[in-house]
């Protein structure tokens, strides 16, 4: 069951990853995306587009990049930033070729959450103009500015603190 926000727009894309020789002893393979496709071919996932002097250029698969109403602050704050990015999420699987598209997003909080988890990889790649357009719509629509509302703290009841003396049983 997924929970469906009213107002949440879905953009169809498709990811590009590389494969390259590991640099070091122990990862065999280094892997990183490429690109986000706004057209994705009709490709099955992990289709080997290019190899070329031991590196590997995959069709990871295709995913749909969400938007949601309630997260308009996060894409402004992509939209502004100096170089707009979309992040694609890949997963560890024990089947070949090792890694599964987890998701693609545009918000850079969600971005992070699955860069905290460890075991994902995850890459930021420049935004592509036709979903950076349907971004700033997006936003354009739905983004409302919330102010600052600091919360006032409850006044302490000083008899409640005070210090009391033994009681006595009676």
């Amino acid at each position: 069951m997924s929970l469906i926000i009213p107002g949440t727009v879905t953009i169809p894309v498709g990811v590009v990853v590389e494969r390259r020789p590991g640099v070091t002893q122990w990862a065999e393979f280094a892997w990183r995306a490429v690109e986000v496709l706004e057209d994705a071919p009709p490709l099955a996932p992990w289709t080997v587009l290019r190899e070329k002097a031991g590196r590997t250029l995959f069709f990871a698969g295709n995913a749909e990049v969400a938007m949601h109403p309630t997260d308009t602050d996060n894409y402004k704050h992509n939209l502004e930033s100096s170089s707009p990015s979309i992040w694609v999420v890949l997963r560890p699987v024990e089947e070949a070729p090792g890694f599964k598209l987890q998701t693609v997003t545009v918000d850079a909080g969600e971005a992070h959450l699955y860069a905290d988890s460890g075991s994902d990889l995850m890459e930021a790649v420049p935004l592509p103009p036709g979903i950076r357009a349907a971004l700033e719509a997006f936003v354009a629509e739905h983004h409302r500015e919330r102010g600052f509302h600091k919360r006032k703290r409850d006044k302490a009841e000083l008899e409640g603190l005070a210090r009391r003396g033994r009681v006595e049983d009676a």
